[in-house]
């Protein structure tokens, strides 16, 4: 095999731009065989602009069973992740999926299964892994430059939506469409971030506001506290109504604080571990002395036609991939665990309980606003 023939389901905004990259070339290891769309105005865009070579199918399980396909890309609605690659790695075809993982943990790791079952290539879209601030932020920790973690927080608040962004779609900002808010939708990328680089916490507890800021039903303002098995704590905070946003990536360890903001990735590195001066100074006062670093990114950042290459190069000569698809879990337990101590008004204690989370989410979805008719799901 030369190059990889893959198939998109689902060809909205990310799956259309997914497509346009490769046609472009610039994914070498990888030729576009098919896409599927539900929605017949995608079919036609995808007629006019992806090429004659490319076979166009109603629906996604048409282009897994249509044989030109060594491997499929899944860009449809969250709920239908785990549905679609199940399916491909029963057709014995490699999994490349969008962010999140799916939309319960009970679900997903029914996926990661299957995956594991077909020994096929299985990778996730978690395109800021490419970035080489965030690289380095996870070298500093993972080689222990920082000293043991104290405290991780993460303000993400630099995507505002209107309201007419929530009104594009029937299915938007609700428990059967998306299954889920901010936490679901914008923040996938920064929760894996989160336990990427700092790892996965013990307890979580948070206040997911729905409906606080927008007419919509699920989260648009959440607040998060992390306690993680060494003693450290953590915060997340994001939202879809701040104007300006902020988006600033704080962790202080024992040797000192990691800043990532604007772009820009700042070391305040201790001379001296700040335990060891704690128990040792003279003096009630003063701190150990520092030295401001400016971190430089290392590599590239390719975002998703990193991920695209490396999946490529996976199967056709088995190098790494930038997030192995069995990962996308771990941002999701994080997420559905904010998700049920909120619900719950309680601390929730990891691992979570899939079962209960499940039983949770349905009521929501019982009770939405948008009720699923025919069972045909878009592409977003």
């Amino acid at each position: 095999m030369d190059k990889v023939r893959l198939g998109i389901i689902g060809i909205g905004n990310m799956g259309s731009s997914h497509g346009k990259n490769i046609i472009e070339g610039k994914v070498p290891g990888i030729t576009l065989a098919a896409v599927a769309d539900l929605r017949a105005e995608r079919r036609d865009w995808a007629a006019e602009n992806l090429g004659r070579d490319v076979r166009v199918y109603t629906d996604g399980r048409e282009l897994i069973a249509g044989g030109l396909c060594d491997a499929v890309l899944i860009s449809v609605p969250h709920y239908d992740h785990p549905v679609f690659a199940i399916e491909a790695f029963k057709a014995g075809l490699h999994v490349l999926c969008e962010k999140p993982a799916g939309v319960y943990t009970k679900q997903v790791r029914e996926m990661n299964h299957a995956a594991e079952a077909s020994g096929l290539v299985f990778a996730l879209m978690f395109n800021q892994r490419t970035n080489g601030l965030y690289r380095e932020m996870r070298r500093i920790v993972a080689e222990g430059e920082l000293g043991a973690i104290k405290r991780v927080n993460w303000i993400i608040t630099d995507w505002y939506r209107t309201q007419n962004y929530y009104d594009s779609g029937d299915w938007r900002a609700t428990w059967t469409g998306e299954g889920g808010g901010v936490l679901l939708n914008q923040c996938p990328h920064q929760l894996d971030l989160f336990q990427w680089i700092c790892g996965m916490p013990k307890k979580v507890r948070a206040f997911c506001h729905e409906g606080k800021w927008h007419n919509i039903e699920v989260e648009d303002d959440v607040t998060a506290y992390f306690e993680y098995p060494n003693g450290a704590t953590g915060t997340f905070i994001t939202s879809t109504a701040d104007a300006p946003g902020t988006n600033r990536f704080e962790i202080t360890g024992e040797m000192g604080k990691l800043v990532c903001e604007n772009n820009e990735l700042l070391f305040s590195k201790l001379e001296e571990n700040e335990r060891s001066f704690c128990k040792n100074a003279k003096s009630g006062f003063g701190a150990p002395p520092y030295a401001i670093l400016k971190i430089a990114p290392v590599g590239g950042n390719e975002q998703h036609i990193g991920v695209l290459k490396a999946f490529a190069d996976r199967i056709l000569h088995g190098g790494p991939l930038v997030a192995d698809g069995a990962e996308g879990i771990w941002e999701l337990t994080l997420s559905n665990a904010m998700y049920l101590s909120s619900w719950l008004d309680t601390t929730i204690t990891l691992p979570l309980d899939e079962d209960l989370f499940l039983a949770e989410l349905n009521k929501r979805r019982a009770a939405s606003r948008h009720k699923v008719g025919s069972g045909q799901v878009f592409a977003v």
